[in-house]
């Protein structure tokens, strides 16, 4: 793609995409070792966003000739952790049509306990993964910045 038709919303949904398919598969993999009743191994699903959103916006900056401007990569970030936890938390929803059996498994474990429905459960996931991809997304846009990024100066 060149710099013309590349933007942070259209990059974003892109990486999201990817991102999602990466956190689906891991996903399955748990589900085959029997670890998706353990709410501890769904920390590694952020370590799968973090890698998909540094991803998109080293690829943005990239094709961008190593110019972008702040706003466009946190944008970039956020939309990419957006669209991946949206697929994922659809994913979730058909998955415990599938076996609703892992409902009851995560009721039992879970602080919510007999109150979480597969609506809860979806919400959780979209709260999870926007608000660390949103965190996760301004840690790296430490480091992806343009080297002659000034901040605002003189608003004091």
């Amino acid at each position: 793609m060149n710099k013309v038709t590349l933007t942070p919303e259209r990059n974003g949904v892109r990486y999201g995409m990817f991102t999602a398919g990466g956190m689906i598969l891991y996903f399955l993999v748990a589900s085959l070792l029997h670890l998706t009743d353990r709410v501890e191994f769904s920390f590694l699903n952020g370590a799968v966003l973090a890698i998909g959103i540094c991803m998109a916006i080293s690829h943005y900056k990239r094709v961008r000739n190593d110019r972008m401007p702040y706003l466009h990569g946190f944008g970039t970030g956020i939309i990419t952790s957006m669209v991946a936890s949206v697929i994922f938390g659809l994913f979730f929803v058909i998955y415990t049509v599938i076996n609703p059996g892992i409902m009851d498994r995560l009721r039992a474990l879970d602080l919510f306990g007999f109150d979480l429905s597969v609506t809860i459960a979806f919400l959780a996931i979209l709260l999870q993964s926007v608000m660390s991809g949103m965190i996760i997304s301004l840690i790296a846009m430490q480091y992806y910045k343009s080297a002659d990024h000034k901040p605002l100066e003189g608003i004091e």
